[in-house]
This record gives structure tokens, sequence and C-alpha cells, in this order.
């Protein structure tokens, strides 16, 4: 029964979310080109804002816990497990005050409304994963940008999604090239759960009355770390300690 009625409501979430990126792109063309990156910015948060009254329609439901305050002036270092696309509007909305930035591969850089504009042009990094040559030059200078800015980057270790939810060993190259980059930053570590559960059926139809949870551990100032690969499996353990 369940099943059966995740089709129309798939749907009908399917039919507002593509308006919302249809509606959202000259929007953020106008806002970025016409007034610059605060505008752009704004624009970008309230996409994510629209996105997650979308995902409203499926019976989505989120659930931010964060007992701790980040600072505003240094460079923030995200590190999370991933889980959907569904990870990423929350993330941006709920630490929209920081400028969270991504790290994407570059297939979704193009063809993709709204999305697509908002990696190009926003302050994320696109990476060809299979160019090594490609990757780690725009890797540290992703990290040389957030560095000086003092802005966010969100980084998913795993390197890919996760189907199940089980956390999948980290990939500790980027982690560690971009401690090295941006030494001054803060480390924010965040378990998401049950975002795998949208993609439970596939592609369609989506997963229907998820609460999709963000718990946000101690942040960590990275200058206090002495070892940065017995950091990252501390990372990665805290993570991980928070799945259910």
């Amino acid at each position: 029964m369940r099943k059966l009625l995740a089709y129309p409501l798939t749907v009908l979430y399917f039919l507002f979310f593509g308006l919302t990126l249809v509606v959202f792109h000259p929007i953020q063309w106008i806002c970025f080109n016409l007034f610059g990156y605060q505008a752009h910015k704004i624009s970008v948060d309230y996409l994510q804002f629209a996105i997650m009254r979308c995902l409203n329609v499926l019976g989505t439901r989120f659930s931010w816990n964060n007992t701790y305050k980040i600072p505003k002036d240094r460079p923030l270092l995200i590190v999370s497990n991933h889980q959907s696309m569904y990870d990423i509007p929350p993330i941006i909305w709920y630490l929209r005050q920081h400028h969270v930035k991504f790290v994407s591969k570059k297939e979704l850089g193009k063809g993709i409304p709204s999305v697509s504009y908002n990696l190009r042009h926003g302050g994320s990094v696109l990476i060809d994963r299979r160019n090594p040559k490609q990757a780690l030059p725009a890797m540290k200078a992703f990290g040389e940008y957030i560095e000086n800015t003092k802005r966010a980057a969100v980084i998913f270790p795993e390197g890919t999604r996760s189907k199940d939810g089980q956390l999948k060993p980290f990939k500790t190259k980027g982690l560690e090239l971009l401690f090295e980059v941006v030494p001054s930053a803060i480390i924010v570590p965040i378990t998401i759960n049950n975002s795998w559960k949208m993609l439970r059926y596939g592609k369609f139809p989506m997963g229907i009355g998820n609460h999709i949870k963000f718990t946000v551990h101690q942040p960590v100032d990275l200058q206090t770390v002495e070892d940065h690969k017995s950091f990252i499996k501390q990372l990665e353990e805290t993570i991980e300690s928070s799945l259910v």
C-alpha cells in the first residue's frame, strides 16, 4: 500500500521539483549577473528551502540537531556521510550563514536547471574523478578559495552515495589535501540518517514518509590536530557512531 501511494505522490513531487528548478534558474542568473555574489547566494539558499518544501509532498520531514556554536569567522570543512542528493539542500539551508560550497563531479556542471548554474558560478568545484591531473589542482584551488574567503566546504569522503545507509570506507586523499591547504579550518562532522530511503524503490517511485535527520558533532579546530591520518579515522568513527 505504501509503495502504491508513492506513485502519484512522486509524480506530484517531480512536477513541483521541476517547476522549482525552472523558476529559480533565471532568478539565479539575474541575481548573479546584475547584483553579484551576495544576491546570488540568497537565491541559492531559497532554492534549497523550496526543494525541501517540495519534498514535503512525499511526507518527508527534516531534523537538524546542532548544539554547538560554529564560528563564522573561520573557514569550515564539513565532513559527512552521503546517502542521496537530498542530503544537500538541508545542509545548504541550515548552514546558510557559512556560505556552503561543494566538491562535485563535473557531469553535474551542465544540463540541470538551477543546480548546474549554481555549481558553475556559486563557488563550488567540479572535478573529473577519472582524471587526477585535473582533480588535484582543482581541489587545491578550491581549498585556497575556502581558506581565503572563510567559507564552508562540504566533503563526502565516501566518494559515492550509500544505497543502504551503511557507511562506506573513507577515501582520505581529498581530505588530506584540504587539511594542508585550509590549515585554519574548523572541522564539522555531520551524520545523516534516512536520506537513502528516498531511493529505496529506485528513482521511481520515491520513498515516502521519511524523516531525514542531521546530527552535528563537536567541531574541531584543525590547528589542534597533530596526526591527520588518525584524525580522519576518528572522524569516520564519529560519523558512524550516530548511524541508525
